[in-house]
């Protein structure tokens, strides 16, 4: 027998993206990089020629949105005013979703960076600091009434993991030393543009930390997969003290056996041992429930799912997805946790960093030949959830 699982009234139901993956490189450092999948990183979905035709997509999932906007295409020099018919056009788009009451919440920083801010180095000295908060002075005096609430960061610890650990992302570094230091620095802006946001804002302030289930399913792989947990959960997360609400994306585990493995470069293994998995990693929905129980005993504030969702070309793996996710989360809520939104990662494909445009998270298809985007049945399927404030399960 089907059960509706009913969600908190005033719950948020959003969608999420992030400018740089959806809108043509503007000066910044990702420009150029050629992708796992042999995609160039530069024109990406066109979504600042469809700003009117992707608000009503938007809307058409839920009523909240997640966005970024880009840095280098707003501020084209240290300490420079803003570009006006940038500004204009992104206060065209927000102009659009507010007259419908979306929920938006406004993402300051989401891995890239302007390329006059990395040619003296990428956030390892104070002048990186302060040319930041520059920027959030003027995004706060500029777009500020229209968020509802704050991600002054976007999931630190993969960009400093990938970019300065893994060296996968820009400045595609392997020194943990400098490591260390980034995230020391970005912890420092994320307390000093919480001061400056807070002047001018009453919106709620948080970072969206990125969330793994390390698992170590060897011997060897044990203390390596505690040792992962230890950065990336834990001291990477301390960084950030003052938060409004415990912002947080989950995607998936990763077992270590005793190396880390994902199905982008272990396949064969997955196959094998038949694990779950989307086109990314193994897929383990408890994961998220198992993780925001972890945090709520430490974090005694609102919990706000920031970025959900599966690697995946298959609607009905999707669909599937997520109700695994939310059924989890209302048993969280049910057990006291107070969740006060989820965002679906993401509104329509788009380009998937260091791996490409082929790698598909959208609810809307993108025809990456034509810019075209296409509805599928996982955009009814959310609206449905988002409308009704509910689940139903088998």
């Amino acid at each position: 027998m089907s059960q509706v699982l009913k969600f908190p009234t005033n719950f948020i139901w959003g969608t999420s993206t992030a400018s740089y993956q959806i809108e043509t490189a503007f000066e910044h450092d990702w420009k150029g990089v050629i992708a796992k999948d042999g995609f160039v990183f530069d024109r990406t979905t066109d979504h600042e020629k469809h700003l009117e035709e992707d608000a009503q997509l938007i809307l058409n999932c839920s009523n909240g949105y997640r966005m970024s906007m880009q840095w280098s295409k707003l501020q084209r020099a240290p300490y420079a005013a803003f570009d006006e018919q940038t500004v204009a056009e992104y206060i065209q788009f927000l102009e659009i979703l507010k007259k419908k009451g979306c929920h938006i919440m406004l993402v300051l920083h989401h891995f890239t960076d302007p390329l006059w801010f990395v040619e003296k180095g990428k956030w390892n000295s104070d002048a990186h600091i302060d040319m930041f908060l520059d920027y959030v002075r003027k995004f706060v005096d500029t777009f500020g009434s229209y968020a509802d609430t704050w991600n002054t960061f976007n999931e630190p610890n993969v960009f400093v993991s990938n970019g300065w650990i893994m060296g996968e992302f820009p400045p595609f570094k392997k020194n943990i030393i400098e490591a260390f230091k980034v995230i020391r620095n970005l912890g420092i802006a994320h307390e000093k543009a919480y001061d400056i946001i807070k002047a001018k804002s009453n919106a709620p302030i948080g970072i969206s930390h990125n969330t793994v289930c390390f698992a170590g399913e060897h011997i060897l792989g044990k203390p390596i997969a505690k040792l992962f947990d230890w950065w990336f959960m834990e001291h990477c997360l301390a960084q950030f003290k003052r938060l409004d609400f415990f912002g947080m994306s989950y995607y998936a585990k990763m077992p270590f056996i005793p190396y880390p493995i994902t199905y982008i470069e272990h396949k064969e293994i997955f196959h094998q041992q038949n694990r779950p998995h989307d086109d990314m990693w193994e897929y383990y929905p408890k994961g998220m429930y198992d993780i925001i129980k972890r945090y709520s005993k430490k974090y005694k504030i609102p919990f706000i799912i920031t970025e959900s969702g599966v690697c995946t070309a298959d609607d009905d793996f999707r669909q599937k997805a997520m109700k695994d996710y939310l059924t989890f989360i209302h048993q969280a809520i049910s057990e006291g946790v107070d969740i006060k939104g989820y965002f679906w990662w993401s509104t329509f494909d788009n380009f998937e960093w260091n791996l490409g445009c082929t790698y598909r998270f959208g609810l809307y298809r993108t025809d990456f030949n034509t810019m075209q985007r296409i509805h599928t049945s996982s955009v009814e399927a959310y609206h449905q959830i988002s409308s009704s404030n509910s689940i139903t399960i088998d």
